[in-house]
């Protein structure tokens, strides 16, 4: 079972909602962000990214990256574009997309929990990226950035939450980044409050990590530096728990997440694929519909593959779509082996749509491309569940949670 805790949001003042929230600082490379920076001064991202308000020639991961975000953070509650909530509460998150929404309960979420694997992982997290959110957070003494997690779903959960929807007005109500549609409600009534607590400590038995490994991760040290250092302090300091947004399963969808690979195609290369693939040209782009199959752009044609019957697998990690393509494609015929590193290999999430997998190829930057079918999300759970990691770049959830509307306040300072 699983604890989640009120606490004191930092949040926008509402007029300021929706020039505050930004995307992720782990979505936007530093040039996009400077844009968008100089473009907004309210933009959070002047605080989750904070490098794009100093040189250019400057690393990301300098002390004065981090010095920077805090004296901005300190700048916005001075001006009152963001302001601290007086009491704990939880609060309500819904993103509605192309018709499709999905509410999600603010809250934060204990680090014990995630030591002793309720809260699960399906991802291994890389070093340099957790140390830059860890002098983040130890700097701003802050979660400035909310961990998508997932749950199974609970009934009396979804009606509590949807019920208290229903009967009070959001807070904000905005439309940002690929025209989502943004509102947050409140919830600031103790008895809903507790009987939440209670339903998620007496009902759910598991949460589950769909975006934000290296903030979890880089939450965890550092509640477990500053346990080391106060030995003695309560286990209800607010360094225990982190910031999260909880969704259940049935709300959510994972787009596909496509590959793009620049290397010298051998003339035989058809003919390899054939071992392990029956290969079909097609007349148009594929976008698959059906698991064990993608598509292919390769000198302006498109294919699909549709993976043979011998070489499928039971494994929960070996008979993903995109196992399958690392297996029999880009490591016995590319020798692309760590797709993490590789420079010959990039990746687009399915909301850029076909064509940015044709175009990349017809301007030259990449020989060919990948369209892949979607990881589902029991397949995550399925991942998470058997103690295994998926694939690195398995998922691309959309739409993304913006950043800057709930900061969780670590109170160390």
């Amino acid at each position: 079972m699983v604890k989640i805790k009120p606490f004191k949001a930092i949040r926008p003042e509402p007029t300021y909602a929706g020039d505050i929230a930004s995307l992720p600082y782990d979505v936007l490379s530093t040039k996009e962000a400077r844009i968008l920076g100089d473009q907004n001064e309210k933009s959070f991202l002047h605080i989750d990214k904070a490098e794009i308000d100093l040189a250019e020639e400057n690393s990301p991961y300098a002390e004065e990256v981090y010095l920077r975000a805090v004296s901005n953070l300190k700048e916005f509650l001075k001006k009152e574009w963001l302001v601290q909530d007086q009491q704990e509460q939880f609060y309500l998150y819904q993103l509605t997309m192309n018709g499709r929404s999905q509410m999600g309960l603010v809250v934060c979420a204990s680090i014990e929990d995630y030591l002793e694997n309720n809260i699960k992982k399906h991802e291994f997290t890389r070093e340099e990226k957790e140390l830059d959110r860890i002098r983040h957070v130890d700097a701003t003494d802050a979660n400035t950035s909310p961990i998508f997690l997932t749950y199974r779903d609970e009934e009396a959960v979804n009606t509590l939450i949807e019920q208290w929807a229903a009967d009070h007005a959001p807070v904000y109500h905005f439309s940002s980044f690929h025209s989502v549609e943004h509102k947050v409600w409140v919830i600031d009534q103790s008895i809903i409050i507790d009987q939440l607590r209670h339903l998620f400590e007496q009902n759910v038995t598991e949460l589950y990590i769909a975006d934000g490994h290296h903030r979890t991760e880089s939450a965890v040290k550092v509640a477990l530096k500053r346990k080391e250092a106060s030995p003695n302090a309560s286990t209800e300091e607010e360094f225990n728990y982190f910031l999260a947004v909880l969704f259940p399963k049935s709300q959510l969808a994972i787009l596909d997440y496509n590959r793009v690979v620049n290397e010298v195609i051998p003339e035989d290369f058809l003919e390899k694929l054939a071992n392990k693939f029956d290969v079909e040209k097609v007349s148009s782009s594929y976008k698959p519909v059906q698991p064990k199959t993608m598509g292919m752009y390769l000198k302006k044609e498109w294919y699909k593959l549709t993976i043979k019957p011998d070489f499928m697998s039971d494994d929960p990690v070996k008979g993903l779509d995109v196992s399958l393509l690392q297996e029999y494609v880009l490591t016995p015929l590319f020798d692309i082996k760590d797709i993490r590193t590789d420079k010959r290999i990039d990746f687009i999430g399915g909301i850029r749509g076909m064509e940015a997998l044709s175009e990349a190829v017809d301007n030259g930057q990449f020989t060919v491309a990948f369209s892949m079918y979607p990881t589902k999300i029991d397949e995550l759970i399925r991942v998470a569940d058997s103690g295994k990691v998926l694939s690195p770049k398995s998922t691309w959830f959309e739409p993304k949670l913006l950043s800057g509307l709930f900061i969780h306040d670590l109170e160390s300072n």
